[in-house]
């Protein structure tokens, strides 16, 4: 059957459920599909269980250290993974119900569950059913990229989606990247009591930040006893679930680390194989980001991309910053930019500015307050 409808919205991460919000509060009648989980990433497989996860293990951590600020705990201090994983599971089923209820609680807004294609640049294939409108928000995030790593046939590994999964606590995990993600799973799971060893092929860790930054972290999961090898080349795989190994080429350190889980946190990549956006006629680039110009409209009038999919930032508050920029310029008559917002460049750029204030000025200006690597 053909549904018409002022515009459709594809997936349901920071964008797009705020965008349905607004457009059904301005008297257009919305559809919005989502194909598995409501609320993107953030909800299911990145900010809120895993922030929930990272609290139980800074809870550990704390009691761990409780003598050193004069508390003492009787006996051994042990994780139990089940509990932590159910409580994160209630954590971000909470979140994800939320965004579904207020979907379907809004006017004039239709509520898609499927697989959403395009079959034209003004239709949407789900199901058995054709949706059709002027107006068409893609908002379909991203997934975990898979590296072309000799040996990963052969062997289990995991992803940040899959990390939420567990329920035990790794003998040994061994973490292939040193960015965001593979560092804040890498001080987690140490924290939950499991031996961990961070891999990176660059010459330091989180190449996006300054060099000092870098070494500032570098030196806090040393001090956890986190193994942290670098300038990792001709990196492969072998072994079997329980038992990998993994074979690096390094500056430093032993050629092959031995390990009973493999986490990759190598990069992303959008999802957006699968939209036939080739029927709609959209653009992409060579690494699958739909290509979208300063107010995140694509090559075809009336189809714009929002989220980790359009390559103009994969984070939450940018996503999110993708509805206000497209709401604004849509309903309010305004010309909000991309460019406009704060890049990580600019954040540098403030930072060295911020590094340049004497130590005196820079504690009143935060308040008095000394932060630390034991800071929540």
């Amino acid at each position: 059957m053909n549904y018409g409808y002022d515009a459709i919205i594809i997936g349901t991460g920071q964008a797009g459920p705020p965008l349905a919000r607004r457009l059904s509060g301005a008297g257009m009648s919305v559809a919005i599909v989502e194909r598995h989980l409501f609320g993107g990433t953030c909800v299911n497989t990145g900010c809120i269980p895993t922030k929930a996860m990272v609290a139980s293990a800074y809870t550990a951590h704390a009691a761990r250290r409780g003598r050193d600020f004069g508390v003492t705990i009787d006996g051994d201090i042990r994780v139990y993974m089940k509990s932590v994983k159910a409580r994160k599971d209630r954590i971000a089923e909470r979140s994800q119900t939320g965004v579904e209820r207020m979907l379907r609680g809004l006017p004039k807004c239709q509520v898609y569950t499927g697989h959403a294609r395009f079959t034209s640049a003004r239709e949407i294939g789900v199901g058995e059913q054709l949706l059709s409108a002027d107006r068409i928000f893609i908002n379909v995030g991203g997934r975990a990229s898979v590296p072309l790593m000799p040996g990963l046939d052969q062997v289990p590994f995991l992803t940040n989606s899959s990390m939420m999964t567990l329920d035990t606590v790794p003998r040994h995990l061994v973490v292939v990247g040193g960015s965001y993600v593979g560092l804040e799973f890498g001080q987690m799971f140490r924290r939950f009591g499991s031996e961990v060893t961070i891999i990176e092929m660059a010459p330091r860790l989180v190449q996006r930040e300054d060099a000092e930054i870098s070494l500032a972290v570098q030196e806090v999961l040393l001090n956890e006893g986190i193994t942290v090898r670098l300038n990792a080349r001709c990196l492969r795989v072998s072994g079997e679930a329980g038992s990998i190994v993994a074979h690096v080429e390094c500056e430093e350190g032993s050629p092959s680390i031995e390990g009973s889980h493999l986490l990759l946190a190598v990069g992303r990549r959008p999802n957006t194989e699968d939209l036939g956006l080739d029927a709609a006629g959209v653009s992409r680039d060579d690494r699958g980001y739909i290509v979208v110009n300063d107010q995140l409209e694509t090559n075809v009038p009336g189809i714009w991309a929002l989220g980790d999919c359009n390559r103009r930032g994969a984070f939450t508050h940018t996503a999110y910053n993708d509805f206000e920029i497209v709401a604004s310029n849509l309903l309010d008559g305004t010309a909000r930019r991309v460019a406009d917002r704060i890049s990580a460049e600019r954040c540098s750029s403030i930072r060295r500015s911020a590094a340049s204030v004497s130590p005196k000025r820079r504690h009143k200006a935060k308040g008095g307050r000394s932060w630390s690597q034991d800071d929540p």
